[in-house]
C-alpha cells in the first residue's frame, strides 16, 4: 500500500500497459482457438499491441484518469473510463479500415481486447478503491464500540455522508440503514447501506437496530414536514443531528462539524414569513434610522435586517457599550461601505437624546431599548420605570419635536392583562405611543410579540447549558406555556408592520400555537440522546414572582382586525390622551422621589393606578 500510494501514478500506467498485452494475447487465443503464435501473427501481434498502448495511455491520460485519487473515485470516474476504451477502440478500428493496414490485428481481435481492457482496467480500480477504504483505520482512544448510526433521506447529502463514513470514520459509526419517505426507494440501497423503511418505521429501526445516533440529512423539506420527523425521532430516545444544507458539508474539513443539534426551531415547523419587501425599500433606502437598544437582541436583529434595504445612516444607540461594539464591528465588517454610527447613550438621558436627533434627524425610529427580565423587575421596580415607561416618553418626545416619519415601539405579549412590573411598564409604554399619536404628525405604533427563541435570557439556551452540563433542566411550573418565536422572524414582522403604521396602532404578531415550555424541555433532552427524570432530571422550582401560567396576547376589550399579511393584525388605537399620560407620569415621578426600590407594595399599589389592568398573579 505505501508503495502504491508513493509511486501510485507509475504503477498504474504499468498496470494498464499489462492490461493491453495480456488482452490482446488473450483475444488470440480466445478467436484463434490456439495458444502458439508463427512467427508472422506474432510480428502482427507486436505491432497491434505497441500501437495499442499508445493509443489507450493517450487516451486515458487526455482524460486525466491518472490525477484521480483512487479510494475517492466514483461511479462517474469509472465511465470516463470505460469511455476512453471505447474512443481507443473506436481509434485503433478507424486506422485498421481506413489505411488497410495488415500490420495490426483484426477488428474482431481488437473488439475483444477492447471488452477485456475495458473490464480490466475498471475491476481493478474498483478493488484497489476498496482495499484503501478498508485499511484506512481512525485512532479512537480506548477502542470505543461503533455507534450504530440511522440516515434519515436517502438522497445526494446521505450518499456523501456515507462515502465519508466509509472511508474515514469506519471505526467510530456504523450505518445500519437509511430511511426515506419515497416507497418506490424501499429495500434498495445506497452505496451498499439498504433503505430500510419510512419516517413511519423510525421508531421500530431503532429500537431493533439498537440506533444510538441519528443523522437527518433533507435539506429541501418544509418546515412542518422536519417538525413532523424530529417529532418520531424524539421519541427514539437517540440522539438527533442535522444537516442544515450541502454547503456545510463542503465548508466543513470534518463531516461531523457539517451537522448541528437539533434547536427548538425545528420542532416549532414555522415556515419562511413572506414580506412585501417594496414598501419596506421605499420607508428605508436612503433614510436615516435610529435603533434604540441597537445592542440588545432584537435591537441587534433589527440593525442586521435594516442596513440590508440600504438606509442612509444607520444610528445605533445602546447604554451597554459591549454589545454596542459587537454589532456595530459585526455590521461594518459585512457592509464597509454603509454609514453606521454607534453611540453610547441611555433612552432616560432626555438631554443626550436631543443631542443625537439633533445631529442624525432620524426619520425612522425603533425603540427596542428596555429592561425585560421579570424577576429582575420585580425586585427593582424603579429601574424598570425609569428606563422602560421614562425612556420611551423620552424618545416619544424626541420623534415629535424632530419630526420622526414613523417611531416604532418594540412591546411583548407581557403588556397584555399584566401581571408583573415589567408588564405593566411595557404596557403604559404602549398608552404613551397611543396617546401621543392623536397629536404628532410623527406616526407611532407599538409591534407586540411574544418569547423569542435564542434572545438573551430566552429559556432556550438555558436549557442547553443545563443539558451541556449533565442537568438538572430547571422548569418553573409544568403547565407553564408561552408563544414562541425566532428572533429573525419577529423583527421581520417588525418592518412590515413599519409600513402599515398609521398612528396609534398596537400590531400583534400571530406567533402559533402557545408551547409548553416543560413539553420543550422533554424534546430537547431526548433530541440530546437522553431520557428525561432517567438519564437527567427536570427540576420544577414553582413560579418566580410575576410569572404567569399562560401569556396572552391581545387584551379582551381591544379587538383585532387582520392586515395584509397573515401574520399581523391591528388592535385599533385606546381612548386615551397625552394629558392622561402626563397625569399619570406626574404620580410615577412623585413615587420615585418618595421611593426607594425595597418599598415595592407601595411601587405596585401605584402602579396599579396607572395600569388598571396591572393584577398581580396569585
Amino acid at each position: 500500500m505505501n508503495l502504491l500510494k508513493k509511486h501510485r501514478n507509475v504503477i498504474l500506467r504499468l498496470m494498464d500497459v499489462i492490461i493491453v498485452v495480456m488482452a490482446y494475447y488473450t483475444a488470440y487465443i480466445l478467436i484463434n482457438d490456439q495458444v502458439f503464435i508463427n512467427i508472422e501473427e506474432n510480428r502482427i501481434m507486436i505491432n497491434t499491441i505497441l500501437l495499442a498502448i499508445m493509443t489507450y495511455s493517450c487516451v486515458l491520460h487526455i482524460f486525466k484518469t491518472y490525477d484521480n485519487i483512487t479510494r475517492y473515485e466514483t461511479g462517474y470516474d469509472y465511465l470516463i473510463y470505460v469511455l476512453a476504451c471505447l474512443i481507443s477502440y473506436t481509434i485503433l478500428t478507424t486506422l485498421k479500415l481506413t489505411f488497410k493496414l495488415n500490420t495490426i490485428a483484426n477488428t474482431r481481435t481488437n473488439m475483444v481486447a477492447a471488452l477485456m481492457i475495458m473490464t480490466a482496467i475498471v475491476s481493478y480500480r474498483v478493488i484497489i478503491r476498496l482495499i484503501l477504504t478498508e485499511g484506512y483505520k481512525v485512532q479512537k482512544d480506548g477502542g470505543k464500540l461503533k455507534k450504530n448510526v440511522l440516515i434519515i433521506g436517502a438522497g445526494e447529502a446521505a450518499t456523501i455522508i456515507l462515502k465519508t463514513l466509509k472511508s474515514t470514520m469506519k471505526d467510530t459509526y456504523n450505518v445500519v440503514g437509511l430511511v426515506d419517505d419515497n416507497i418506490n426507494k424501499l429495500n434498495y440501497a445506497v452505496s451498499g447501506i439498504k433503505i430500510l423503511g419510512t419516517r413511519n418505521d423510525i421508531i421500530r429501526i431503532c429500537q431493533e437496530k439498537n440506533i444510538e445516533l441519528i443523522l437527518f440529512t433533507i435539506s429541501n423539506i418544509s418546515n412542518e414536514e422536519r417538525k413532523n420527523i424530529l417529532n418520531i425521532c424524539q421519541q427514539t430516545g437517540c440522539k438527533v443531528r442535522i444537516l442544515p444544507g450541502a454547503k456545510e458539508l463542503i465548508q466543513n474539513k470534518s463531516l461531523m462539524d457539517s451537522f448541528r443539534n437539533v434547536e427548538i426551531e425545528d420542532l416549532l415547523g414555522r415556515d419562511a414569513i413572506e414580506l412585501d419587501n417594496k414598501n419596506i425599500v421605499k420607508l428605508i433606502k436612503n433614510k436615516v434610522v435610529l435603533v434604540t437598544g441597537g445592542g440588545g437582541s432584537i435591537g441587534s436583529e433589527l440593525c442586521r435586517q435594516i442596513i440590508k434595504y440600504n438606509p442612509k445612516k444607520l444610528v445605533i444607540v445602546d447604554i451597554y457599550e459591549n454589545n454596542l461594539y459587537d454589532i456595530e464591528q459585526e455590521l461594518k465588517y459585512n457592509y464597509p461601505n454603509q454609514n453606521i454610527y454607534a453611540i453610547v447613550a441611555s433612552v432616560r438621558d432626555k438631554k443626550r437624546l436631543n443631542e443625537i436627533f439633533e445631529e442624525f434627524k432620524p426619520y425612522l425610529v425603533f425603540h427596542a431599548a428596555a429592561h425585560k427580565h421579570v424577576p429582575l423587575m420585580e425586585t427593582s421596580p424603579l429601574e424598570a420605570i425609569k428606563n422602560n415607561v421614562f425612556g420611551t416618553y423620552n424618545v416619544v418626545n424626541c420623534s415629535d419635536e424632530y419630526e420622526v416619519k414613523k417611531c416604532i415601539l418594540i412591546s411583548t405579549d407581557k403588556a397584555v392583562n399584566p401581571t408583573n412590573i415589567m408588564g405593566a411598564t411595557k404596557r403604559l409604554c404602549e398608552m404613551i405611543v397611543q396617546a401621543k399619536a392623536k397629536e404628532s404628525k410623527t406616526e407611532y405604533a407599538a409591534v407586540r410579540f411574544g418569547n423569542v427563541l435564542g434572545s438573551n435570557g430566552s429559556v432556550i439556551p438555558l436549557f442547553k447549558k443545563q443539558i451541556a452540563s449533565g442537568g438538572p433542566v430547571t422548569v418553573t411550573h409544568k403547565d407553564i406555556t408561552r408563544f414562541f418565536m425566532t428572533i429573525p422572524e419577529a423583527v421581520s414582522l417588525v418592518l412590515q408592520a413599519m409600513t402599515y403604521a398609521k398612528g396609534g396602532e398596537i400590531f400583534v404578531l400571530d406567533m402559533g400555537e402557545p408551547v409548553k415550555i416543560y413539553d420543550m424541555a422533554v424534546k430537547l433532552i431526548r433530541l440530546s440522546g437522553y431520557e428525561p427524570n432517567v438519564d437527567m432530571q427536570i427540576k420544577v422550582t414553582g413560579l418566580r414572582p410575576g410569572e404567569k401560567l399562560y401569556e396572552e396576547l391581545l387584551m379582551a376589550e381591544e379587538g383585532l382586525e387582520q392586515t395584509k399579511h397573515d401574520k399581523i393584525y391591528i388592535a385599533p388605537p385606546a381612548d386615551i390622551t397625552m394629558k392622561n399620560i402626563d397625569e399619570k407620569l406626574k404620580k410615577l415621578n412623585k413615587m420615585i422621589e418618595s421611593c426607594n426600590n425595597e418599598q415595592r407594595e407601595e411601587i405596585k399599589k401605584t402602579m396599579k393606578d396607572v395600569v388598571p389592568t396591572y393584577k398581580e398573579s396569585k
